[in-house]
């Protein structure tokens, strides 16, 4: 029961500011650097930060593209920057601010901000930089953005470092590693045939009072039209929940969808609640996932002023047998 608590209130609610523009204001593809090659993407160590709401009308929600990965179950070897492409590496922070930029083939070593509309960034590594616990993401998406094929893979893994966070996003065939949580999703959220997985847990965090941290795949705290679609969302017996939503933020959650995905892990791997917002909530769609076995308290936990508007072809990926009916607990 004390597990199925912390996994209500589990992750950090509120919102913080933006994080300040640091670094370099890059207009086009960065500067000439040395160039690496990726490899296969490996597991390491990483962070949590709070997320401010994105625009409820900023952008409509993202339609899903060409997919990144093979069309089999996303992993290590599908996901992230395609074997053998060479990339350029750029050190420090970098801005991307001009609309309608393509950033590819570069292994960044700062944090990346993305202001501009409808920026794509694809076949990269970011690495970030500096341990700092402000409002910290590997990538900051205050415009609008497409992420493909990108690997996050941090360097210096810390209790205040998340992945990705923003709203209108289309995230297609990811890698996100050794963070606290992998995206924190506000507004207009795609994510697809990406891989978030082996996060990075620590025994204090500020964000949490100098508890332990609450790991998420997914992390949303009040926002409309976020889709998860055919990734794997891995977050082990020490996370919280693949996707954790309450409406922290005071805003209306609706128009969820997870849709046949790869879950496990968490205190129950999906975990909906109402707190902080406008009840009943509803327009909650759960259709074609598999489960592990790593939640140790359920596959699906909705508060009691929760309703879940699909529940369908749900199983567990080791028998194909139903999950059980969500659990109910505020």
């Amino acid at each position: 029961m004390l597990a199925i608590v912390l996994g209500v209130a589990g992750g950090c609610g509120g919102s913080d500011p933006p994080p300040e523009a640091t670094g370099t204001t890059a207009p086009g593809v960065s500067p000439s650097a040395p160039t690496a090659t990726s490899a296969a993407p490996s597991a390491e160590p990483s962070g949590t930060a709070k997320m401010g709401r994105a625009p409820a009308t900023a952008t409509p929600t993202p339609k899903s593209g060409t997919s990144g990965s093979t069309g089999g179950k996303p992993g290590a070897s599908n996901t992230g920057v395609p074997a053998g492409t060479k990339l350029k590496v750029v050190t420090g922070d970098q801005t991307y601010a001009t609309s309608n930029q393509v950033i590819s083939g570069l292994d960044i070593r700062g944090y990346v901000r993305i202001t501009g509309k409808n920026v794509t960034l694809r076949n990269s590594i970011v690495r970030g930089g500096a341990k700092r616990c402000n409002s910290s993401s590997v990538i900051s998406v205050s415009g609008s953005a497409r992420i493909e094929r990108t690997e996050i893979r941090p360097t210096n893994p810390n209790a205040c470092l998340d992945g990705v966070r923003g709203g209108n996003i289309t995230m297609v065939g990811v890698n996100i590693h050794g963070v606290v949580d992998g995206v924190k999703a506000g507004a207009n959220v795609l994510i697809q045939d990406s891989y978030i997985h082996d996060l990075s847990f620590f025994a204090s965090d500020p964000n949490q009072g100098g508890g332990e941290t609450h790991n998420d795949a997914v992390q949303s705290f009040g926002d409309r039209n976020i889709t998860l679609r055919h990734n794997t969302l891995s977050v082990g017996s020490q996370g919280n929940a693949a996707w954790q939503v309450t409406q922290d933020d005071g805003g209306t959650a609706t128009n969820l969808r997870v849709e046949n995905n790869w879950l496990d892990g968490g205190g129950c791997t999906l975990n909906f609640a109402h707190k902080g917002g406008p009840t009943p909530m509803t327009g909650i769609h759960v259709v074609g996932n598999r489960f592990g076995s790593s939640g140790f308290d359920c596959p699906i936990l909705i508060s009691t002023q929760t309703r879940l508007t699909t529940n369908s072809g749900n199983v567990f990926a080791a028998n194909g047998k139903p999950i059980p009916a969500p659990a109910q607990h505020d």
